[in-house]
């Protein structure tokens, strides 16, 4: 231990007084302080105790996925023929094949079907066919975390995931007519909204958590209450299975490029003879990262994670695999590590804050480093990180990822102190009353950061 080492149960005093006013008890807390070219830590607290890492799962997959990867690496959709077109007919099928492009925006998809245009296509004889065959998983259920099955974070992995199966609804508040509009962004032919919002006269504050939507066939209905103050808000749902997704974003921007199809669409591996007709990549994977990480996006961690796995087609248990393969052979010895999706949206995944804190270290060495640190989000300035620590002496000077479930609080990464040296931070906090740890998280941060 080298001068300057703080005892296990010394916190810094003002870690400790934000602890006792918010109920939290210290034994509910994994902190690890080290600086970057430092043999040992400043600072341990429970280090080696497992801990759900919530969303600080993803810096395992991102910086597996850059190491493995590379930060190059982008993922390809194609759209296949079982005969070439003749006279702008495609006879037989037409086969969307999916490699799991977390990133398959509305936009990209548009820009594959208009390949297909682009080439003089315009009538699909037979099936439209989905191949989501590069994934291989169980039937997905997204009510089974947290009974909020049309939270875009719930929506689960798939070889061909299309605008992330989400649909984005704008919310207007019309003062003058005492009324909420809302208009349907994403095109869709069969779409109806059921409105049923109420405009009132509050804060904007959490908005969402005062609007309820469900779905049902082509409807989805909005009831609650939405404050005029919030003026205009995006509100995404995924309110369909992904393959009811793609179809119907496919008949309407096939429609809106003056296209048709006269089969109908159903899943089904590609025959190996078909040809390919377009290919749609993805942005690179440095830039996917940057998405994850910033935005603490789920579904895109799931999906990079799958895309890990050694074999295809990749299954959640392959990706594990794989990733425990690769921290061994770069010495990470982390045993309490419990993989279940990679991106923290978990009950079961556990690190620990020395495991973490590694992680980091190792990162910190790694020619990838500069991709996962610039994916980070910076204290005050963006991502999830844009609206906290502006006050803070971290503010600006702090890459970090956060954490959030009920019962977790979590935070992970890089602090540069007032004197210019790195330092890597961790804190996790399981706890009932782990929603009222921000202040002690933050009063962490800052205390590294004013040394």
């Amino acid at each position: 231990m080298f001068a300057g080492t703080v005892l296990a149960d010394e916190l810094p005093t003002t870690v400790s007084a934000a602890l006792r006013e918010a109920g939290i008890a210290p034994r509910n807390v994994a902190i690890v302080v080290q600086a970057v070219d430092a043999p040992q830590p400043l600072l341990t607290h429970n280090a080696r105790l497992p801990m759900n890492p919530a969303s600080t799962m993803k810096l395992v997959t991102t910086y597996a996925g850059l190491e493995l990867l590379g930060p190059a690496f982008t993922w390809k959709t194609e759209a296949l023929a079982d005969a070439p077109p003749a006279n702008g007919r495609i006879a037989g099928n037409l086969y969307l094949r999916g490699s799991g492009d977390p990133r398959l925006s509305q936009e990209a998809f548009w820009l594959l079907l208009r390949q297909l245009r682009a080439r003089g296509i315009s009538e699909v004889g037979g099936d439209l066919v989905l191949d989501r065959s590069a994934f291989k998983l169980p039937a997905h259920d997204p009510a089974a975390f947290d009974n909020e099955p049309l939270r875009p974070y719930n929506a689960g992995p798939d070889a061909l995931l299309v605008n992330l199966d989400a649909v984005r609804l704008s919310l207007l508040a019309d003062s003058e007519r005492r009324a909420v509009t809302v208009i349907a962004e994403t095109p869709d032919q069969n779409l109806r909204v059921a409105n049923r919002l109420k405009l009132v006269d509050e804060s904007c504050g959490d908005w969402r958590e005062k609007l309820k939507a469900t779905s049902n066939g082509d409807t989805i209905e909005l009831s609650g209450v939405f404050p005029a103050s919030c003026g205009e808000k995006a509100l995404q749902l995924s309110p369909w299975p992904a393959d009811v997704q793609v179809e119907r974003l496919f008949r309407a921007l096939w429609n809106e490029l003056g296209g048709t199809l006269a089969g109908r669409v159903r899943a089904a591996p590609t025959p190996a003879a078909a040809r390919t007709l377009a290919v749609q990549e993805s942005p690179p994977l440095a830039d996917i990262v940057r998405d994850i990480n910033k935005y603490s996006n789920n579904v895109m961690a799931r999906q990079l994670f799958l895309t890990l796995a050694a074999e295809r087609p990749a299954s959640t248990e392959t990706a594990r695999k794989r990733v425990n393969s690769w921290l061994a052979g770069k010495g990470i010895n982390i045993p309490e590590l419990v993989l279940d999706n990679g991106s923290g949206l978990s009950r079961v995944e556990r690190i620990s804050a020395d495991g973490l804190a590694r992680l980091l270290l190792a990162a910190w060495q790694s020619p990838v480093m500069p991709e996962l640190m610039s994916s980070l989000p910076v204290a005050g300035v963006d991502g999830t990180l844009k609206k906290r620590l502006g006050d803070s002496p971290a503010s600006g000077r702090a890459h970090l990822k956060t954490g959030y479930l009920e019962g977790v609080r979590a935070i992970a990464g890089y602090v540069l102190d007032n004197s210019g040296r790195r330092w890597v931070a961790v804190c996790l906090i399981n706890d009932p009353r782990a929603r009222l740890g921000k202040p002690a998280i933050d009063a962490l941060l800052g205390w590294v950061a004013e040394r």
